[in-house]
């Protein structure tokens, strides 16, 4: 008896070395990348406030891409595989290297300044994962423990930057190989997103948040469109990860040389800007997000958005795919709600999260990035929305290093990589 309560004890104190452990870890980590990420989003909306004071800086967008290129040079980070380097960091034994930190966050300050088309989540995980990863190794993590570090890094990161501190938590385990989630990292992921979120709004990063409007009763008819969206939404993500893999394949085909590439693809953007006369496909495109959840969006906008985007990230230029997504799916809603008759922003609200999901393969987080953006309101819409764009959306996903662990229609373990 005695022996066995001692075994408890030892139990016991082992779990709570652990957890006290990851608690301080986390914590460290979440204040750490809260000032980074909100240092961070403070000189973005500067630059982005202060390019859309000068719409000459569009013109300069060439010249800015070879300023990229050569950054990337002079620290010899030749292969830059962005994301993609951080989803392998965690299923194998690959490192980060520090260096990321500040190429990533300069480069994509950079092309938000002169109008490249990205966002600034992908750019936010980066940071995280090699800020972590450079904590880990300074901690002397074992290999393990250090997976679970990048993975907090994620979270701290995407929180402070987006503001959706439940989501940054679970995304990070999720994202990584679909169909399981990485548990064993649920407590520094959760310690270090609420963190990292308490201390970049404290520096002044305020939280997204959206109002939806005329939000329909849930019946027999509003869910039969709501799944009509979903597949529009789960089609059309599909076509948007094709388009950013082969127009990045194409541009490194054409142009072997970084200069050359990144130099001919800002011209193509300035030269599409000049011809649309419009520079609302330009950075991240967040108050054009804002104009479709109050209801009014351009019919065509999610397809030249998307052409933007594939052009400015496929040809060298810095940022992130996830608020791309955003606003591809808000004003493909907002027009999908005027065409059918149901409220254009519930139905921009129901694209956002539905595309999210189809080009990230996380139905969890994009619920509930859904309910932190928009309520819970509209709760069923967007349950089913996501359901059936996760679904249809196949094994296709802006990261080739997601790996699909179970099949998305039986119950069998298929161990697939992302199509690109």
């Amino acid at each position: 008896m005695i022996e066995q309560l001692r075994k408890i004890f030892l139990h016991v104190m082992d779990r709570l070395g652990k957890l006290f452990k990851w608690v301080m870890f986390s914590i460290y980590t979440g204040i750490v990348l809260g000032i980074i990420c909100a240092a961070f989003t403070f000189l973005l909306r500067i630059g982005i406030s202060y390019r859309e004071g000068h719409s000459v800086m569009i013109f300069l967008l060439p010249i800015a891409g070879l300023l990229i290129v050569g950054l990337y040079q002079l620290l010899d980070y030749k292969k830059d595989e962005g994301t993609n380097l951080v989803l392998e960091s965690i299923q194998s034994d690959r490192s980060i290297p520090i260096r990321m930190l500040p190429l990533i966050f300069t480069a994509t300050i950079i092309t938000h300044l002169f109008g490249g088309s990205s966002g600034r989540e992908g750019a936010a995980l980066q940071i995280g994962a090699s800020t972590s990863e450079f904590l880990g190794k300074l901690f002397r993590f074992n290999n393990y423990d250090r997976r679970i570090f990048i993975m907090s890094g994620m979270s701290a990161a995407f929180s402070a930057v987006f503001g959706t501190p439940v989501a940054a938590a679970v995304f990070a385990m999720e994202v990584i190989n679909v169909g399981t989630m990485q548990y064993s990292a649920l407590v520094p992921c959760t310690i270090s997103s609420l963190m990292a979120s308490a201390v970049a709004v404290r520096l002044g990063n305020a939280p997204e948040h959206y109002i939806v409007h005329n939000i329909t009763d849930f019946s027999p008819n509003t869910a039969i469109a709501t799944i009509l969206l979903a597949c529009v939404c789960a089609g059309v993500s599909v076509v948007f990860c094709i388009l950013l893999h082969k127009t990045s394949s194409l541009f490194r085909k054409s142009f072997t040389n970084p200069y050359i590439r990144v130099f001919v693809g800002g011209t193509i953007i300035v030269l599409l800007t000049v011809l649309l006369r419009t520079r609302e496909y330009s950075g991240t495109g967040s108050d054009i997000i804002e104009r479709a959840i109050e209801g009014q969006a351009v019919p065509y906008a999610f397809i030249l958005k998307m052409i933007f985007t594939a052009i400015t990230l496929g040809c060298g230029y810095k940022g992130g795919e996830i608020v791309p997504s955003f606003f591809i799916g808000a004003t493909l809603g907002c027009t999908f709600g005027h065409f059918v008759g149901l409220s254009p922003s519930l139905c921009a609200s129901i694209g956002m999260v539905s595309l999210f999901c189809g080009v990230t393969n996380c139905p969890i987080s994009s619920l509930i990035i859904a309910l932190e953006l928009f309520g819970i309101d509209a709760l069923p819409y967007y349950l089913l929305s996501i359901a059936i764009s996760y679904m249809l959306s196949g094994y296709y996903g802006l990261y080739h290093s997601q790996r699909f662990a179970f099949s998305k229609y039986k119950a069998k373990y298929v161990d697939n990589q992302a199509h690109e």
